[in-house]
């Protein structure tokens, strides 16, 4: 599975809804995530892709799109 699948699986389980956002498209404003789902979305994409995002990276708007949070794992590499 691609990274980009992966994280929409990931989007899909914390939302608990089955949308397909653009990747563009922002996860807060869209109300796909807030701030509560955001710490069990960090942890499951540190599980899936084998890293850890440090607190201080708790920022959602590190996370606000499916683009973002690629950028962001990415960068992690």
């Amino acid at each position: 599975m691609d990274k980009r699948a992966t994280i929409l699986e990931i989007l899909r389980k914390v939302s608990n809804k089955d949308l397909n956002p653009a990747p563009e498209e922002s996860l807060f404003d869209s109300g796909l995530l807030d701030s509560f789902a955001l710490p069990e979305m960090v942890s499951a994409l540190e599980q899936a892709f084998g890293i850890t995002i440090p607190d201080s990276d708790l920022n959602p708007r590190k996370f606000d799109s499916i683009e973002r949070i690629e950028q962001y794992l990415e960068s992690r590499n």
